[in-house]
C-alpha cells in the first residue's frame, strides 16, 4: 500500500494518518463521551486508560507499512473530531471496508460524508479497490445515513453481527459500492 500521510478534504476538514501523539486526544474524547460513543462502539467499554488507546495505535503502527490498514484522525477546524479508516482490506479480491466514528460536538456538519468520499476516491483511484463496504448497527440512523447519501447499495444484515457494550448483540446492516457504480 502507498503511504498516504494526509488528505485535505476541505479547508475545515483534514485527515492525517494516526500517530502515537494522538493518544491523548482520542482517549479524552472517548472518556468524556462514554455514554454517547458507547451506544454503538464496542471498544469504548474496554478503553479505560490512555494506555489502552496507546496499545490500539501501536497495534496499527506495528504492522509493516505495505500491509498496514490506513487509519486517519479527523481534524475539523484544527480540532480532533474522530477517526476514519480502512479495515478488513482483501487485496486479492480488491475489497475493503470503511469504518468511522465522530465526536458528538462535530455531528451534523457533513464531516463523515465528506471524509468517506475522500477515502472512496483514494480506494478506487489509488489503491486499485473494486468494492467498498460500510457496516452499521441496526438503529444507528446517523451512521446509516452516510452510505445511503453516497449511493451505496443495501446488501442485507448480519444477524448478531456485533457485540455492543453490556454484552448485547446487534444486527449489522451491510452496504456496498463498486468502482463502476
Amino acid at each position: 500500500m502507498n503511504n498516504f500521510e494526509e488528505i485535505h478534504v476541505t479547508n475545515d476538514i483534514q485527515l492525517r494518518q494516526i500517530e502515537l501523539s494522538d493518544a491523548d486526544d482520542i482517549f479524552e474524547t472517548i472518556d468524556n463521551q462514554r455514554v454517547y460513543l458507547g451506544e454503538w462502539l464496542p471498544f469504548v467499554e474496554s478503553t479505560k486508560r490512555v494506555e489502552d488507546t496507546i496499545h490500539f495505535i501501536e497495534s496499527i503502527l506495528n504492522v509493516p507499512v505495505e500491509i498496514r490498514e490506513h487509519t486517519f484522525v479527523i481534524h475539523y477546524k484544527g480540532k480532533f473530531a474522530g477517526l476514519i479508516g480502512f479495515k478488513s482490506t482483501d487485496k486479492q479480491n480488491k475489497e475493503t471496508e470503511i469504518g468511522y466514528w465522530l465526536s458528538e460536538p462535530f455531528q451534523k456538519k457533513g464531516i463523515i460524508t465528506l471524509a468517506v468520499q475522500s477515502l472512496m476516491k483514494l480506494a478506487f483511484e489509488e489503491m486499485d479497490i473494486h468494492r467498498i463496504q460500510i457496516k452499521c448497527a441496526v438503529g444507528n440512523i446517523p451512521s446509516r445515513s452516510i452510505p445511503l447519501k453516497l449511493g451505496f447499495k443495501y446488501e442485507g444484515s448480519e444477524r448478531d453481527g456485533e457485540l455492543l457494550t453490556g454484552n448485547k448483540y446487534t444486527d449489522i446492516e451491510v452496504y456496498s459500492k463498486l468502482k463502476n457504480d
